[in-house]
Parts: structure tokens; sequence; C-alpha cells
């Protein structure tokens, strides 16, 4: 799904992806859900702040709605050399990760995820609708569309005013 060019698709939920196991996982299990898109890296210098920071958001939101769905990249300065699964024990031993991390995606070029070119089509960036670099978050709304993207440098708690917003307790 969501293989061409000209994404047709309206929402995330019309996709389905791949866990760090390789299992398919339709993301239309999200719907309803505030969700949080990120593409992660462990070898970054925005690794300690963006995973740390994550965390302390999903544990405050996730029983009001919120869910972050993780997709490590190693497309910049191949900084995810890891496995999915190593990807996935790393964040989950070393910064408690509840949230689900998914399967080693590409975020730019020809053979960019499809989940990513909806993502990047519904909202462009500094850097047109290229990722510029790990850590870039994408803000849906419970009918999976996107309401906003941030850029690399913006922290998780700098955009918790906008979470708490889409999930209508702000």
């Amino acid at each position: 799904m969501g293989g061409n060019q000209s994404v047709p698709e309206k929402s995330i939920h019309e996709f389905t992806v791949k866990d760090a196991k390789g299992k398919d996982v339709d993301l239309s299990i999200y719907k309803g859900k505030v969700l949080l898109v990120v593409n992660v890296a462990s070898k970054c210098s925005f690794t300690d702040s963006n995973y740390t920071q994550l965390t302390e958001v999903y544990s405050k939101y996730k029983d009001k709605g919120l869910e972050i769905l993780a997709f490590p990249c190693n497309q910049f300065l191949h900084q995810e050399p890891a496995t999915s699964q190593e990807v996935q024990e790393f964040a989950c031993t070393r910064y408690k990760a509840e949230y689900p991390i998914f399967q080693k995606i590409r975020c730019n070029g020809s053979d960019t995820a499809p989940v990513y070119k909806f993502l990047k089509s519904s909202k462009t960036g500094f850097a047109g609708s290229r990722i510029k670099w790990n850590f870039t978050k994408f803000l849906l709304d419970g009918e999976g569309r996107v309401i906003q993207r941030y850029g690399s440098s913006t922290s998780p708690l700098s955009i918790e005013g906008d979470i708490k917003k889409a999930l209508g307790i702000a």
C-alpha cells in the first residue's frame, strides 16, 4: 500500500509497516490515537535527549491517547548501523522505551518507505519535503492526518503543548 509517488493516501492508517522483527503491523490499529512519528538513530548527537524525552512524554500521555511510532533510519551519516531488533533492544533497555520500534526504513530517495512518502507530502519542512536529519518528528491527529512537522533540534518536551492540544487536554 502507498507505494507510488503520488501518495493518494489520506491517513497513516492506510499503511502496513514491519515491526522490528519483520512482522506486518496494520497502522489502522492506531485509529483514534494521536501519533508522534519519529525517525530514530542510536549514534546521533540528538539520541540521548530525544530518547529520554520521548520516554518521558510517552509515560505522561500514553493513557490519554498518545502513541509514539519510532522508525530507525541509517541514512544520516550512518548513525543507525544496528539491526532493527538491536535498535529495539537499545531503546527499551537504555531508555525504557515502551512505544513500538519498527523495522529500519529509508526516509529519503527513490526507496523511501511509503509511510514516509505520505508524511513528507503532508507537511514539508526546512529542507522541503526531504527529511533533513535524525529525529524529525510528525504529530498526527486521531484520524491519522499530519498536524505538524518538527525538525531534529526541536525536543519532544518543547512540543508538549501541541501534543496536549491534539489530545484535547490543552
